[in-house]
């Protein structure tokens, strides 16, 4: 995974977080702002709150750099789109707008 991290560091300006039963990606894309680009936790793992682990630390890391708001996107046409959707609200986080093929959702950090 060090390989990948340092990968998305240089050509996308991307952090990562992991842990032995997934991975987030994120950026910060504003002064007050951070945005989860991915986040992948194996199956077996899926309903045992993990991403939001990941997104707490994520969090704690963006409000140490002053952030203020949090966002994550969702492609409709992606598969387990509806999952991902409602696993964003469960998370909190509200629809914000629709960016040509992506729905943006934000959340107050």
């Amino acid at each position: 995974m060090k390989l990948y991290a340092q990968y998305l560091k240089e050509h996308h300006g991307d952090e990562i977080v992991f842990t032995d039963k997934g991975f987030a990606t994120y950026r910060y894309i504003s002064d007050d702002t951070v945005y989860i680009v991915d986040i992948y936790v194996l199956p077996e793992f899926r309903k045992s709150k993990e991403a939001s682990l990941m997104a707490d630390e994520i969090i704690a890391l963006a409000k140490a750099r002053g952030c203020k708001k949090m966002i994550g996107t969702v492609v409709p046409a992606a598969r387990n789109s509806t999952d991902s959707v409602n696993v964003l609200l469960r998370y909190g986080m509200t629809l914000s707008h629709i960016d040509g093929g992506l729905v943006v959702f934000r959340k107050d950090i």
